[in-house]
């Protein structure tokens, strides 16, 4: 295939450090269809202890930068992300100048190696800042995508002065939905924002067969017949996991053979446990813990309802989009969420899922009991939810849109490389 295009991906996370690593991995989803198209792309990501310092996967030349030494102690990336990092680790604190610092000349050498057409950065704070200085100095166009963890929690006039020096210096600010765009337009004072979503990989999380839904089935205890809720996501404030556990107690008394499954970690799994245990529910909720990505279609498969119940935490952050819906929808699984954020671009109430208000037990329980007995219900749903999501989230689409909007820039930017 004819390369037209050299696209620098660079992100804080969101790229998998090695295989198999249960981590998000839309950013490396996005770069693999980006390549598809026929773009060139090389990735530059900050390194985790225990992954390789460069490597090439699936075609995509990946550059990971070292922020600290000895690098074990790298503590500012990945798992929860920068900023609960920040919030929980005081070493993290003390790494984030070093590791601006070599974000920035890490940018600066592969820019200069690699002379890409464009620098895609993801999230505003601190790539977007950071790209938006290297830009200056190369004068390489910068796109700069926000994915909501990056605009809602950050109050402080410096933050937001930062956000706006870095969406103002950009060729282009996508966003991955309404909501978020509405967050970012008031910080950066632009109109013209895409927005552009993440995307689901339709063919896999539409792959999984009965047979291994059976077998994650049998596996946490449920039986043919049973009924299997779904939660997949970090156990953190924002995700809301404790209203949906607070309302199993109504769920199973509506349905006693009924199991809910939490897949992830976090900062909250202790106190979700325990409040399991003071709810007495310890017979119908699992804790699976991380699941690797290409195991999940199988979860997805064997769930009856996928349940995602987001709140906004009292940081103000919340979800940008909630890709775990467009993998539950494409696996063919009925979803109720919580009405927050970006879950509406995903969701229509009663037309491709059902919406709860946040922080509402009752209204999720009542959802619930609604979706488990009526199996007309979740199989209308089921098909007009991935009737959307394949019109307005495929991967190959998200990555033509993309394709598109770097056309455009390059279109319109003259610029003179000074490598």
């Amino acid at each position: 295939m004819k390369v037209n295009m050299k696209v620098l991906v660079f992100a804080s996370s969101a790229f998998p450090r090695w295989p198999d690593d249960p981590a998000p991995a839309f950013v490396y989803d996005l770069s693999k269809h980006l390549q598809q198209k026929g773009m060139e792309v090389v990735a530059l990501v900050p390194h985790h202890p225990g992954a390789k310092r460069f490597e090439t996967a699936s075609g995509i030349r990946t550059y990971r930068f070292r922020y600290f030494l000895p690098g074990s102690l790298e503590r500012l990336c990945y798992d929860a992300g920068i900023l609960p990092n920040l919030k929980k680790s005081f070493l993290a604190r003390l790494q984030l100048p070093i590791f601006v610092a070599a974000e920035f000349f890490s940018l600066w050498k592969a820019a200069k190696k690699e002379k890409p057409d464009i620098i895609h950065a993801h999230w505003i704070l601190p790539q977007g800042f950071t790209a938006a200085i290297v830009s200056k100095i190369l004068r390489i166009p910068v796109v700069v995508t926000a994915h909501a963890g990056d605009v809602f929690p950050l109050k402080s006039f410096l933050f937001r002065l930062l956000s706006g020096f870095s969406t103002r210096s950009a060729a282009a600010v996508t966003v991955n939905s309404s909501y978020t765009r509405a967050a970012v337009a008031k910080i950066s004072k632009l109109g013209d924002i895409k927005v552009i979503p993440m995307g689901v990989d339709l063919k896999l999380f539409s792959s999984a067969s009965s047979s291994a839904a059976a077998i994650v089935r049998k596996k946490y205890g449920i039986s043919e017949n049973g009924r299997m809720l779904l939660f997949v996501g970090r156990l953190a404030e924002k995700k809301g996991v404790t209203y949906m556990i607070a309302a199993m107690k109504a769920v199973v008394k509506a349905f006693p053979d009924c199991r809910l499954v939490i897949v992830g970690e976090g900062p909250e799994k202790a106190s979700l446990q325990q409040q399991v245990q003071r709810l007495s529910l310890s017979g119908s909720v699992v804790f699976a813990g991380s699941i690797p990505n290409i195991s999940l279609p199988s979860f997805y498969k064997a769930a009856d309802v996928f349940v995602l119940p987001s709140i906004v935490d009292r940081s103000g952050d919340t979800e940008g989009l909630g890709v775990v819906l467009l993998e539950a929808i494409a696996a063919g699984t009925p979803v109720v969420a919580s009405n927050v954020g970006g879950i509406p671009d995903i969701v229509a109430h009663s037309k491709t899922g059902l919406l709860v208000e946040q922080k509402s037990p009752h209204q999720l329980a009542a959802a619930i009991i609604k979706l488990l007995g009526s199996s007309s219900l979740r199989k209308r749903l089921s098909v007009s939810a991935r009737k959307r999501v394949t019109q307005g989230f495929s991967w190959s689409g998200v990555a033509g849109s993309f394709y598109s909007l770097y056309r455009s820039v390059l279109s319109r930017t003259s610029r003179t490389k000074t490598f």
